[in-house]
């Protein structure tokens, strides 16, 4: 089966924005890494995009990162999954939905009722992966 998914660690983080109970993490580019069935070779891409929670709260136990900022990882939940490091796409689910996305030795935490990926325009190729 074909699949892509955005590549957290070396994504940048623009900004998190809040607008109410909406919580938009802004990826400027957010890095994906796409493979298709058949082939032991991945492609690495950019596309710029929004991880957007509904119904959400952002945990402010901790002031955030200074954006924009590399991200080193972290974890994406959406209802009984959880995503380490990566996000599948497409991405739209109701339910529990939760982040916590690392930025040096802070950590971007979210909590909320529903998430989507929401991504700009076309990806742009970078490179071939292959198998070493």
């Amino acid at each position: 089966m074909d699949s892509t998914s955005i590549d957290l660690v070396g994504s940048k983080i623009a900004a998190v924005n809040v607008d109410g109970d909406t919580v938009r993490i802004a990826f400027e580019p957010a890095y994906l890494l796409k493979s298709m069935t058949g082939s032991v070779e991945r492609t690495r891409w950019w596309q710029n995009g929004e991880l957007v929670f509904e119904g959400a709260e952002l945990d402010d136990a901790e002031p955030l990162p200074d954006l924009p900022g590399e991200c080193s990882g972290g974890d994406v939940g959406e209802n009984v999954y959880t995503y380490r490091d990566m996000v599948p796409l497409p991405l739209q689910s109701q339910g529990r939905a939760h982040c916590a996305l690392k930025i040096g030795d802070r950590t971007i935490r979210v909590h909320a009722t529903g998430v989507r990926l929401d991504m700009d325009g076309v990806p742009k190729y970078i490179a071939h992966l292959r198998p070493e």
